[in-house]
């Protein structure tokens, strides 16, 4: 198993550049995939989810803060 830490200044290529090294070091595990909300909202404040056939909104509120409902 490799336990080498990785260094805040190298770049993952899964990670959008502009995503501050330490907000990807202290919040996910190197396995998950990133998204920037632009790719996923594009134009629009709110998209659609469809999770194990429920359907769930994701919404950009006012104050720019994330709000999923069911």
């Amino acid at each position: 198993m490799n336990t080498t830490k990785r260094q805040p200044d190298q770049a993952r290529a899964d990670i959008p550049a502009h995503v501050p090294a330490h907000a990807i070091e202290a919040s996910i595990a190197p396995q998950t995939p990133v998204f920037d909300s632009k790719q996923l909202f594009g134009t629009s404040n709110e998209i659609g989810l469809v999770h194990e056939g429920t359907f769930y909104r994701l919404k950009i509120t006012r104050q720019g803060k994330l709000i999923l409902n069911k």
